[in-house]
């Protein structure tokens, strides 16, 4: 029986949170000495009564992480209602007071911002695809709701990863892994470089912590030297601006440890290759003195060429703006510059934060109405939206926003919503130019097709072919930083099915897949019908005696609304002609018919060569004797998730979810199936492994070790030295029997000293 705490727990709390509470008030006063602090007062004490009892699995009181994420708040300079929010955020979830308590005690507003917290913290994106994507849409439609939810997740999180280390190493793993996914690229999105940052640094440390350990180590060993370079780099600068009457902090830093480890792996390079690892930072006190400033830095150390960005004059996607260079000293040590006013790096760091105001009784408009287009709940008043004081600017930065809320309603594959909202979240960004001068910012590697598609829709529909830089180029071409485009349309030109190989932006990618799916629809529903007529000639059915009913009837048979989706399934391939007018025909017919089939159907397979299950045991849910067979782009392995997609003439295909050409197969809807693994096998699969090693003697005989350890047969392997780096290239096939077996190789592989990187190539 629970006792209570005692004397002395209870002082002890008292003693540690009301310290830090201190600190929190005294922090808002100085930020905002307007805002009413009584209100975080009630916030504290109501808090502090509910989560007495309870402490965390660090052992320290509970009271703390609300406290910790209030302060994190306030940091940011965020109004008292958006702090007291955090104070309260798990009292729904953690406590037994109720929404009405809350309501009752805080009003609306603070009651609105902790049920879209508390519908936030129960998602789980550790589930399926379709379940992540589905729960990745609610999150977006909080936020969308109300643009601090999501500013309180994050501080949130953020503590929570701070001191995640308590938890267990299977929890530990997937908050980093989750956190890695989608808190991380959404503070990159609202352009919090602060937050996302060390989301990055602490989530990578527990998902690679052997990459992590090893890039602090060498970091580590060059730092004495590194901060006296920086030091006096940072007098030269300083002392430099003093002579051109430019008033300038001068900040310096080492790169990020997940941003090095980004850097390496994309580019495949030393640590001594990395021009920015080191890195100074110019704050003036405006736009005039920031350009000033780099002149000044060119005028002392040699530019390197190629790596001078201007994102003041065109900021990027999230409004981060600074000018950013890399220079190189006379004896050849390289690092980057960023200069930007005070102001630009107020943004940089805190993102949307930055600028949101709120005006208390106040309903404004949020970044869009609620999903359903309700204004509120029956008998609760509308909640205060936000009102941002520099017009404009916020909308902007969350414009992105509002268009993945708007494809999120339309977009029913969760393969392609994920896929789609990935690319959104993390863009490597290129500026474009049209003729007229407006800056069309991409992200890198896409397209003139994407180009269009962002201009307007029916230009992108219309587009045959485009100009860049005046000269005539294929709609694949790859656009770079500067390129002016112009795009050549003509009336009547339609979407390309073969667009969708190259496209790169989710606007495109929707755009196209829709003009698709309806065009492929209407001549599906024309060929169903001439199907069905044809076999209505054969057995002379007269199908004008068939009523609508009796259409609509066998129509919700297969599992359709209406007839047109039953003869759309029909031209696709789905449903058989003459079995769709054996339910819509006499009896006679059916039992003819009926009788026909079978040998027909056998007929067929076997002059195919396709088994009833390809030999790999995969069966379509809900149906029996269907051709299946495993797509070879892919080759996908037992355990793994798997699609069907229903061929003309072959059977149905069976893909890996992973499989790069799902997103380009799958976007006629009526030609999915579902599909799943059937009864346990000792299949074997044939699996490829691309590895990154270090070319040392004695490493091929460790991997060969390493692997039939596991007694796995080994069926190929290749090596390919490359004498510049002292590296190698290893191609390694292997026989699979299903995915967890592939993850003790890949593990076992992984642990060979001088590994570096371990890839599996989908096709064998």
């Amino acid at each position: 029986m629970d006792s209570g705490p005692t004397f002395r727990q209870t002082l002890s709390t008292n003693l540690l949170t009301l310290t830090r509470f201190r600190d929190l008030l005294k922090l808002v006063e100085q930020n905002r000495p307007s805002d009413d602090l009584d209100l975080l007062r009630r916030a504290y004490d109501f808090s502090a009564h509910h989560h007495l009892r309870q402490v965390r699995m660090s052992g320290e009181p509970f009271l703390s992480h609300p406290l910790e994420v209030a302060y994190q708040l306030a940091e940011m300079k965020l109004d008292v209602i958006c702090i007291a929010t955090g104070l309260l955020h798990d009292i729904l979830e953690d406590t037994e007071v109720t929404s009405e308590d809350l309501g009752g005690q805080f009003g609306a507003e603070i009651l609105h911002l902790v049920e879209g917290l508390t519908k936030i913290s129960r998602l789980d994106f550790s589930t399926s695809e379709a379940h992540q994507a589905e729960n990745l849409r609610k999150m977006l439609l909080a936020m969308v709701d109300d643009i601090r939810v999501i500013l309180v997740k994050l501080a949130d999180r953020l503590h929570n990863m701070r001191t995640l280390h308590h938890l267990p190493a299977e929890r530990q793993q997937a908050i980093a892994r989750e956190t890695m996914d989608i808190y991380a690229p959404l503070a990159h999105r609202l352009g919090m470089s602060k937050i996302r940052g060390e989301l990055e640094d602490l989530a990578f440390s527990y998902l690679e912590p052997d990459a992590c350990r090893e890039i602090k180590q060498v970091l580590e060993t060059k730092r004495r030297d590194s901060e006296a370079f920086l030091h006096e780099v940072a007098s030269t600068i300083g002392a430099k601006m003093k002579e051109h009457d430019i008033d300038a902090a001068v900040e310096s830093r080492l790169k990020r440890i997940y941003s090095v480890y980004q850097k390496l792996r994309r580019q495949r390079i030393t640590l001594d290759q990395v021009y920015d690892l080191l890195a100074v930072r110019i704050l003036t006190n405006s736009v005039k003195d920031c350009y000033g400033a780099l002149g000044v830095i060119h005028n002392v150390w040699r530019p390197v060429p190629g790596r001078i960005k201007d994102f003041i004059a065109m900021p990027r996607p999230n409004l981060y703006q600074s000018l950013h260079t890399s220079v190189i000293t006379h004896t050849g040590q390289s690092f980057e510059v960023q200069i930007r006013t005070h102001e630009m790096h107020r943004v940089a760091e805190l993102g949307i934060a930055a600028h949101w105001k709120y005006k208390e009784g106040q309903s404004v408009g949020a970044v869009s109405g609620p999903a359903d287009g309700k204004v509120a709940e029956a008998g609760k008043a509308p909640a205060p939206r936000p009102r941002e004081t520099k017009p404009g600017t916020e909308d902007q930065r969350i414009a992105w926003l509002r268009q993945v809320v708007e494809w999120a309603r339309e977009t029913e594959d969760p393969g392609e919503f994920l896929s789609s909202l990935k690319i959104d979240l993390y863009p490597e960004e290129v500026y474009t130019f049209t003729p007229l001068g407006k800056v069309i910012i991409l992200p890198r590697e896409a397209t003139a097709v994407d180009f269009a598609y962002a201009i307007h829709t029916e230009v992108g529909h219309a587009c045959m072919g485009a100009k860049v830089n005046g000269r005539i180029v294929p709609l694949r071409y790859k656009l770079r930083n500067g390129d002016i485009v112009e795009i050549l349309t003509r009336q009547g030109h339609t979407p390309s099915r073969d667009w969708l190989t190259f496209v790169k932006t989710s606007k495109a990618r929707n755009k196209v897949r829709h003009w698709l799916n309806v065009a492929q629809r209407e001549r599906a529903i024309e060929i169903g019908k001439r199907l069905v007529e044809k076999e209505a000639r054969k057995y002379e059915v007269n199908l004008k005696k068939v009523t609508e009913e009796t259409y609509l009837k066998v129509s919700q048979e297969y599992g359709c609304h209406k007839a047109d989706d039953l003869l759309a399934g029909i031209g696709f391939g789905k449903f058989s002609a003459r079995q769709v007018l054996i339910k819509l025909a006499p009896e006679p017919l059916k039992e003819q018919a009926a009788a026909e089939e079978p040998g027909k159907f056998a007929a067929i397979k076997k002059a195919l060569g396709i088994s009833r299950d390809g030999g790999a045991a995969i069966v379509v849910r809900g149906a029996g004797d269907l051709m299946v067979y495993r797509a070879k782009c892919c080759n996908p392995i037992r355990g793994e998730e798997i699609i069907g997609y229903i061929t003309r003439g072959k059977g149905i295909a069976v893909h890996s979810r992973l499989c790069p050409n799902v997103a380009n197969l799958l976007y006629e809807r009526e030609r999915q199936i579902e599909v799943e693994w059937a009864r346990a096998t000792q299949d074997s699969y044939a699996v490829k492994l691309v590895i990154q090693a270090d070319d040392r003697p004695g490493m091929m005989r460790d991997l060969t070790s390493a692997i039939s350890a596991d007694d796995t047969d080994i069926r190929d392997i290749e090596a390919h030295p490359n004498e510049q780096d002292h590296t190698a290239t290893m191609d390694l096939t292997i026989e699979i029997t299903d995915t967890k077996h592939l993850e003790r190789i890949v593990g076992a592989i992984r642990k060979v000293s001088g590994v570096h990187e371990v890839k599996r190539i989908l096709k064998v």
